[in-house]
């Protein structure tokens, strides 16, 4: 019978590998700016048709952003414009 695992362990024994390691950090920020970006979306009530119109992109920029693709910081800023905020980049 297979042992079981739960995911926490599972998680921090692959998280010893630096090159896994490089790759989870990496995904976790672009989720963590995709996350950001559609909360401050929602809570503005806007869709993304709406926001998009509002920063002069694609809706599909918002979406690709929103579903954790990469963009600009120059696009990033327009957006957050859009949304009456301001963009703020930190290295921690």
């Amino acid at each position: 019978m297979a042992k079981n695992t739960l995911f926490d362990d599972y998680l921090t024994e692959q998280l010893k590998d630096p090159e896994f390691k490089a790759g989870f950090d990496a995904e976790s920020a672009r989720l963590e700016s995709a996350v950001a970006l559609m909360n401050e979306r929602e809570r503005a009530g806007l869709t993304q048709r709406e926001l998009a119109q509002r920063a002069d992109v694609p809706q599909s920029t918002i979406a690709r952003i929103e579903h954790g693709q990469n963009t600009s910081i120059d696009t990033m800023s327009k957006i957050a414009f859009a949304l009456g905020e301001k963009l703020k980049v930190e290295f921690t």
